[in-house]
C-alpha cells in the first residue's frame, strides 16, 4: 500500500460566529488501539459536512464523539465544544444532550410501535402532553422529513410496515421532533434503493436550512452532489477538509486526490 505523510493536513477554519460545534485534538481508543488520530475541525451552521474515506479510516467513530455515542465502548480525550461547552466533559448531561445533537443510523430502526408513537415517545417522556401541541409536533417533523404525504391517513399503523426508505424518513422525522441545532447521520441511504436515496438526499438538502447537518457516507458521488464541505479520512487521521467543490476539483494532498479518483492502496 502507498505510504502518505499522515502528519500534514489542509484543514478551513471558519468565523466563530458560524461555527455549530467546534472540535479540538480528538483522540479515540478501543482499549489501548487509537482509532483516531488529533482530529481538529469546526463545523459551519446550517450546512451539510459529508465525510468521507475507506472502511476503518475512523470517520464513523470520528461522527459518534460529536454526541457521546462512544460512551463505554471506547475512551475520547479532547475537547467538542457546543454553545460554549465541552460536551466530552463528564460533567455533561448526555441525555440533554442528544436533545440538541440528534442521530440517524446506517439501518432504519424505528420502534416497534405506531408511526405517530415514534414520533410521539420522546415528547411524552419530556412531559409534553397537550394532545394540540403533539399533532403538531408529528406533523411538522414528518412534512420536514418529506414522509407527511405518504403516512398522513395511517398514523396508527405499525412503523414496522414502512419501506426501507419511509423507515429511513421516520426516523429523521424521530430525531427532529425534538428540535435539535444539529443532526448526525451515520450512512443514512446505504441500505437504500436509488429512488429511496434520491428522497433521502433531497431531505437532507431541505433540513439544512434549518439544522447544521454532519453525515458519514460512502459514496462519493451523493458527498459531491449534497455536501457543502467534505471532509476525507484515512487510517484516523483527518488528511482534508474544505469545500466540496474543492475537495473533488483541486484537493491540496495526495492522499485525497487518489482516493477520489480511484488511485488509493
Amino acid at each position: 500500500m502507498k505510504q502518505y505523510d499522515l502528519t500534514k493536513n489542509n484543514i478551513i477554519q471558519f468565523k466563530p460566529e458560524r461555527v455549530a460545534l467546534d472540535a479540538k485534538h480528538v483522540n479515540v481508543f478501543y482499549g489501548e488501539k487509537q482509532s483516531t488520530f488529533d482530529v481538529s475541525m469546526q463545523f459551519p451552521k446550517n450546512r451539510i459536512i459529508a465525510f468521507i474515506g475507506a472502511s476503518g479510516s475512523g470517520k464513523s467513530t470520528f461522527l459518534r464523539c460529536l454526541n457521546r455515542m462512544n460512551d463505554d465502548v471506547a475512551t475520547v480525550d479532547g475537547q467538542i465544544n457546543y454553545e460554549g461547552l465541552n460536551i466530552n466533559s463528564s460533567a455533561i448531561n448526555v441525555y440533554e444532550l442528544r436533545k440538541q445533537i440528534g442521530m440517524v443510523f446506517q439501518q432504519p430502526n424505528p420502534f416497534a410501535k405506531s408511526i405517530k408513537d415514534n414520533l410521539t415517545f420522546a415528547l411524552k417522556k419530556h412531559g409534553i402532553k397537550d394532545n394540540k401541541q403533539i399533532d403538531q409536533v408529528v406533523k411538522s417533523s414528518l412534512k420536514k422529513a418529506a414522509l407527511y404525504e405518504e403516512v398522513q391517513d395511517s398514523l396508527n399503523k405499525s412503523a414496522m410496515s414502512l419501506s426501507g426508505g419511509q423507515a429511513q424518513r421516520l426516523c429523521i422525522a424521530r430525531a427532529i421532533t425534538m428540535n435539535p441545532d444539529i443532526l448526525l447521520l451515520d450512512e443514512p441511504t446505504s441500505a437504500l434503493d436509488p429512488i429511496s436515496t434520491k428522497k433521502i438526499e433531497a431531505t437532507i438538502k431541505e433540513l439544512s436550512e434549518k439544522y447544521t447537518i454532519i453525515m458519514v457516507t460512502h459514496n462519493m458521488q451523493q458527498a459531491s452532489r449534497i455536501s457543502d464541505y467534505t471532509a476525507f479520512f484515512h487510517m484516523g487521521h483527518l488528511i482534508e477538509y474544505d469545500k466540496t467543490s474543492k475537495i473533488f476539483t483541486n484537493p491540496s494532498e495526495e492522499a485525497t486526490e487518489d482516493y477520489i479518483t480511484g488511485h488509493f492502496g
